[in-house]
């Protein structure tokens, strides 16, 4: 096929795709809408008055040591990519990658403020892009393997929702572990070899960091799901919860909503509707998004800045000398 038969059906997918992630913002923006003329604020005001001092301090806790995990992805791509940053340096370069990623998107966190903070320390784009597809893999591989896991082992709450037999999802997450096992297997007899998807190159880690990204994106799925259960008051089933996290997440990464916005609290709305008070649901949410969104996102701010200006500093000294 030659490259002028492609073009045409690259753009037709581009705009397919646009078309869709349209359309799911519109569902997602109409539903939540009209959901949330249903809400009785008082109550959800009441709700978030509730809460005690030691349950919000556990969930910042957790919190604390979800972003440790996260920050766990980029001190494992230091020995992938091969460069010798210091672990405070690329902590903070993690830290406030993860915190932009979570609230403004992939593209601007994820990608952009890696690349601008590793390219001031001195590491090349090369590199940077080995530490990008390095966390990008981790995050996902955790995410394949608990979704795996729940669909094989407590099916049944998705499936009354999507009114699915349960056998259906329960081999989609054999699929899934499946899926797991075979990049566990091919890290361990092609380590170092470079896969190609969708144009993009990724070099196969060692068995032992292929493991490595598997625990500590598991941990974080796990520590995030389980900031929610704390906050809905421990009342509903670990399972269950973690379950919504990521149906959400999933949905969030389908629609590209920054800070997944309304994603989340469908998923939620939908999965757990019938397991707690809706004043109690929407206060979990809104504290969550405090705590897990908006505070990191606040300190990540004042970080960047602040190494910006020391960077403008050292700058103008320089050029002064």
């Amino acid at each position: 096929m030659s490259q002028a038969d492609t073009k045409p059906r690259g753009v037709l997918r581009r705009r397919l795709a646009k078309a869709f992630t349209f359309v799911l913002l519109a569902v997602v923006a109409v539903a939540l809408f009209r959901y949330a003329g249903s809400v009785d604020w008082p109550s959800v005001g009441e709700a978030l008055k509730g809460y005690p001092a030691t349950q919000l301090w556990l969930a910042a806790g957790l919190a604390v040591a979800s972003y440790l995990l996260y920050c766990g992805y980029d001190l494992a791509a230091r020995r992938y990519a091969g460069h010798a940053l210091s672990t405070p340096r690329v902590l903070t370069a993690a830290f406030v990658s993860y915190a932009f990623n979570l609230n403004l998107g992939a593209l601007i966190g994820g990608v952009g403020f890696r690349f601008r903070m590793y390219l001031r320390a001195g590491i090349g784009a090369g590199v940077i892009t080995r530490i990008v597809a390095f966390s990008i893999v981790a995050n996902w591989l955790g995410y394949v393997a608990l979704a795996g896991l729940l669909l094989v082992l407590a099916p049944e709450p998705l499936a009354g929702v999507a009114s699915l037999r349960a056998w259906y999802l329960s081999a989609a997450g054999v699929a899934a572990l499946a899926l797991v096992v075979a990049y566990l297997l091919a890290c361990a007899g092609l380590r170092g070899r470079v896969l190609r998807i969708r144009g993009h190159e990724y070099r196969l880690p060692s068995p032992t960091l292929a493991l490595l990204q598997l625990a500590l994106s598991s941990l974080n799925w796990l520590t995030i799901a389980t900031i929610l259960f704390v906050l809905l008051g421990r009342e509903i089933a670990y399972p269950v919860v973690l379950g919504a996290l990521l149906a959400g997440a999933v949905f969030a990464a389908l629609v590209h909503i920054p800070a997944g916005l309304g994603a989340l609290e469908a998923a939620f709305f939908t999965l757990l509707g019938n397991h707690a008070e809706q004043p109690q649901l929407i206060a979990a949410l809104l504290v969550y998004r405090a705590i897990y969104y908006i505070a990191p996102l606040l300190l990540a701010i004042l970080t960047y800045l602040g190494l910006e200006t020391r960077g403008l500093q050292r700058g103008g000294r320089s050029g002064g000398d």
